[in-house]
């Protein structure tokens, strides 16, 4: 069985649990199917809105298909996400990507 195949048969047992979500979205974005990965990282972001770093793999896919514009909004989320979160990490991430996709 495939790591993608198990991380389904574990999202089928809890629909909402956010790090299979995570997972099944960074599947996704490794195989290329950034659309799918975009799906997923929505997914759980909706499962745990403070999942900062979901955010930030989710404007690197929004990016990498072409749409910077879309990026660039799902890092201010991520940046919220982060700040409710009290996660300084993350903060100091997605400003960086920020950064980067603003130049």
């Amino acid at each position: 069985m495939s790591r993608l195949e198990k991380l389904t048969k574990l999202l089928a047992a809890d629909p909402s649990d956010a790090f299979v979500l995570y997972a099944l979205a960074q599947e996704h974005a490794g195989a290329g199917e950034g659309a799918k990965a975009v799906e997923y990282f929505d997914r759980c972001i909706a499962a745990d809105p403070k999942h900062a770093y979901a955010h930030y793999h989710k404007a690197k896919v929004l990016d990498d298909l072409g749409d910077r514009a879309a990026a660039i909004a799902a890092i201010g989320r991520g940046l919220d996400a982060a700040k409710a979160g009290g996660d300084a990490k993350a903060t100091g991430e997605l400003n960086s990507l920020l950064d980067e996709l603003s130049e």
